[in-house]
């Protein structure tokens, strides 16, 4: 008897799956040849044989093939390391104040979620607290739309707060993680904890970088570990929320602003940085006036803030 099933945590050469037509969480040893070759992560969707007359463990037969993967490159071995698998969608998440909004570290996720090929949604919490002073949320929200981001506004901390400029909030944002797995990401101090134990409805807890379930103690993760909330699932990782992107190439990086390198083809010359000084060069011509042209021109000052970062030759490769 073979068993679809997904692979929640790991331990060395030691899985808790999740058999599919039970939700029943059993233990399973991977078979050697298959370890050797293909790494299994959290996310996995595997097939697994039950144990013999007498045994307890479950093995691992079949890695079915992936959605996409969660990884970070490492120049120096020349590989990925793949810390998670198929993931339906990334949970940014931002405040309206407290700490301030940061349009620049927004973009740096939405950089990692096009790389790994998984679809966003951009929360915009603590929304009582909105002072239209300090950002315009507006017009964040018409630029991630040009991104085809979709966003949400709400307030964890206050449940009778509707949505007053985006029009999705709390409700929208709960019914659309239905059967999602996903990754949640965001500064510290925007309300990761809170947000998530109101979408859970108290299953999950998110503590001192911590994910446990409601009553039943804590789980440390050290790698990445699975989590069921039951309306949806999360993966949590120490390595997920280290968004620096120094491992990716200029290529890369342009690639995932394919709508500035999409503008970037009207420059007069193909070597075009987009300076002030840079003749024929479309982004110059642009009006900061214009809403339109202040979206492109967000989105290349974004660019070039993390080209900076890329740019950067690692010490090991000046040697």
């Amino acid at each position: 008897m073979i068993i679809r099933a997904r692979i929640f945590r790991s331990s060395k050469r030691h899985f808790d799956c999740q058999r599919s037509d039970t939700r029943e969480m059993v233990t399973a040893t991977a078979l050697a040849t298959l370890l050797k070759e293909d790494h299994l992560v959290v996310g996995d969707w595997v097939e697994i044989s039950p144990p013999p007359p007498g045994g307890e463990e479950w093995k691992i037969e079949t890695v079915l093939p992936r959605q996409n993967a969660i990884f970070r490159n490492l120049p120096r071995e020349q590989k990925k390391k793949v810390i998670a698998a198929n993931v339906d969608i990334m949970l940014v998440v931002a405040s309206a104040t407290r700490p301030a909004f940061k349009r620049g570290l927004i973009d740096r996720y939405l950089v990692r979620s096009d790389y790994w090929q998984v679809p966003t949604y951009v929360i915009f919490n603590k929304m009582d607290l909105y002072d239209a002073a300090e950002f315009d949320i507006r017009f964040e929200a018409d630029r991630l739309k040009w991104i085809k981001s979709e966003c949400f506004e709400v307030s964890a901390e206050d449940e009778s707060y509707s949505p007053q400029f985006i029009l999705q909030g709390f409700q929208e944002l709960k019914e659309k993680l239905k059967g999602k797995t996903a990754i949640l990401v965001g500064h510290s101090g925007v309300g990761k904890s809170r947000l998530i134990t109101e979408l859970s409805g108290g299953k999950i807890k998110l503590l001192s970088g911590e994910l446990g379930k409601a009553n039943k103690g804590a789980h440390t993760t050290t790698w990445a570990e699975l989590i069921d909330g039951d309306l949806f699932t999360l993966i949590d990782s120490p390595g997920i929320r280290s968004m620096s992107l120094s491992d990716l190439t200029q290529e890369e990086l342009i690639m995932s602003f394919s709508d500035i390198q999409e503008f970037a083809t009207k420059c007069k010359f193909s070597t075009c940085t987009h300076e002030e000084n840079n003749k024929g060069c479309f982004f110059q011509s642009l009006d900061k006036n214009k809403r339109e042209d202040e979206l492109i021109l967000s989105r290349l000052d974004s660019y070039k803030r993390v080209l900076e970062e890329v740019s950067v030759i690692p010490d090991w490769q000046k040697k």
